[in-house]
């Protein structure tokens, strides 16, 4: 009786630290006051909290579906996103965007690979003095162009917040709806 009791103990230790290593679980409290950097923060990690319930507890029939033969799957979908968070990132550090390949990872990696790029591009965010000089730079073949800061907002983040309802709607139609104690709104689990 008692390994049993120090199992299930150990078991709910385990669990609730991954919930901690893995952001966005939950949005943490907002900021007293209203500014550019604490606005563009906060919609990143409504991002994040979007994607992580969006990606929570995906099993292979989810992460196979695809809603007609010529959509993407749920799977490449994520690796999408993922792609998007390195964008978002890259950005907030003034990196050049140079194409990489994801697929060498695997969902659980590429999860938790996007939620700590999110996490960080915002915790880079709300520690800015301004804004104004971060841009999106892409690198391709040689070719440099850059893009101000509100191409990120309806760029990659927008795009990023839309794949991953996209998720929400396949996780549906294969069987395997979102936690239905998530509120978008207030950004945490209801009890």
């Amino acid at each position: 009786m008692r390994k049993l009791l120090l199992l299930l103990v150990f078991t709910q230790l385990a669990f609730s630290q991954s919930k901690m290593e893995i952001p966005y679980y939950q949005i943490s409290e907002y900021p007293d006051t209203y500014s550019s950097v604490n606005i563009m923060s906060r919609m990143i990690d409504g991002l994040g909290f979007r994607y992580y319930w969006a990606s929570e507890g995906l099993t292979k029939t989810d992460l196979d579906f695809k809603i007609s033969k010529d959509s993407r799957s749920t799977m490449e979908t994520i690796r999408h996103i993922h792609s998007l968070s390195l964008m978002i990132l890259n950005a907030v550090l003034n990196k050049p965007n140079e194409s990489k390949s994801n697929t060498d990872l695997d969902y659980k990696s590429l999860r938790e690979n996007t939620l700590s790029n999110i996490k960080r591009s915002s915790e880079i965010v709300s520690k800015s003095k301004d804004l104004s000089n971060l841009k999106i730079i892409f690198n391709r073949g040689g070719n440099r162009s850059e893009f101000p800061l509100w191409n990120l907002i309806n760029g990659p983040i927008e795009d990023a917040v839309w794949h991953s309802g996209q998720v929400v709607a396949f996780r549906r139609a294969s069987g395997n709806p979102i936690n239905s104690k998530i509120s978008v709104f207030t950004g945490k689990v209801n009890d």
